[in-house]
């Protein structure tokens, strides 16, 4: 397993992912394999163990430390690093704290300006294809419609996991997000985060989105912040290279998981989601996702688009000179249009491909490789071999 590790190569590993994705269940199975002590910063008990926490850590100190909700304590990382430096000092310095969070740059900014060499950071996502029944047919559709958080995914029908997904959301709007400090109203932080899952996957219009909820559009641009930070929202890069195209600079934005997205949208079920203007771009962010997280290290991913058009979905950039142009389309019987060739020959990529509903997998006559989200990331693990 990863974590166990980096925990053997770093003195503390922080696991980063949205609530309820599995980090504390992760956490505990670790604890299993080593003498842990688990301290869940959202429980006052345990909050006011660590006012003093040198003087409590040192109570364990052979102990791996579990810290949940990091977040809620930002102070307490530069305790953490004055214990990791005189556990170094002594000879004994890996594999000290395992740090969990829900939320991503905030985390990140705390703790690299206090533990920078000395932390290691891996995100949690939720369940991919690969890690449920089979990444086909039925499964995979219940994958995409319900979403990767296990409880919503494992739930007993449509019904209890659409409900589940709609209790989530709430947690976040009345209880995570106010207590990480922003004092934005939860109704308007629902109507926005709704606005958002109905533009999945387009240019963000920042000015409408403003006039629509009466704020203006730095305040659309702080939502968004907050959203990105909570491992909510993606926010996609487009391909800025040197070509002789006027590009598109704006990113585009994607609710991370499908099944919040459903949820927002009021999508119970597969049946009401195909018959729903949001099918096609709902798959394109679930196949996103699910490329993304299985990216190797140090490769990027883009989309493409020139103001006159030419456009594809998905672009993974492994060096300077290969390229993937990938088009997704939420149809059995997949066809391009004219801005993908017209983007593949500014872009040139070493190959390309349409990723569909389909299971198949063939060869268009010109050259582009049609072919299931699972035979994708098949042919993305055989580069990376």
């Amino acid at each position: 397993m990863e974590i166990i590790l980096r925990l053997g190569q770093f003195p503390a590993v922080a696991i980063l992912g949205p609530r309820q994705v599995g980090k504390t269940t992760l956490a505990h199975e670790i604890a299993i394999q080593k003498p842990s002590i688990y301290t869940d910063l959202e429980k006052p008990e345990d909050f006011q163990k660590l006012r003093d926490p040198a003087h409590y850590l040192g109570l364990h100190a052979d102990k791996l430390v579990i810290l949940d909700e990091v977040q809620r304590y930002p102070d307490l990382f530069m305790s953490l690093r004055g214990i990791i430096d005189a556990r170094r000092r002594e000879g004994r310095g890996n594999g000290r704290f395992l740090i969990l969070g829900s939320a991503s740059n905030k985390l990140l900014k705390q703790s690299s300006e206090s533990l920078a060499g000395r932390i290691h950071y891996s995100e949690l996502r939720g369940l991919n294809p690969f890690e449920i029944e089979k990444p086909s047919g039925e499964p995979l559709q219940r994958l995409w419609m319900r979403g990767g958080f296990p409880d919503s995914y494992a739930a007993v029908d449509d019904q209890a996991s659409f409900s589940w997904r709609q209790n989530l959301i709430r947690t976040y709007l009345e209880r995570d997000i106010p207590q990480l400090g922003p004092r934005i109203p939860a109704t308007t932080l629902m109507r926005f985060w709704t606005m958002l899952a109905h533009t999945q996957g387009e240019l963000l219009n920042a000015s409408k989105l403003a006039s629509s909820l009466g704020v203006a559009s730095v305040t659309i641009s702080r939502y968004l912040d907050l959203l990105v930070d909570l491992l909510l929202v993606r926010r996609l890069q487009p391909w800025y290279g040197n070509v002789k195209k006027r590009l598109v600079k704006s990113p585009r934005f994607y609710v991370r998981d499908s099944g919040i997205l459903h949820a927002l949208l009021r999508i119970p079920n597969y049946e009401a989601l195909l018959g729903h203007p949001i099918l096609g771009k709902s798959w394109e962010g679930f196949v996103i996702e699910t490329i993304i997280n299985a990216l190797p290290w140090r490769t990027t991913p883009f989309f493409y688009r020139t103001s006159a058009g030419a456009e594809i979905d998905l672009v993974i950039e492994f060096d300077l000179d290969e390229y993937w142009a990938i088009e997704i389309k939420a149809s059995r019987t997949p066809s391009l249009e004219r801005g993908f060739h017209s983007a593949c020959e500014d872009l040139k990529p070493r190959h390309k491909f349409i990723v569909y509903t389909g299971e198949d997998s063939f060869l268009t006559s010109d050259k582009t490789t049609i072919l299931s989200l699972a035979h994708f990331i098949d042919e993305l693990r055989k580069r990376t071999e």
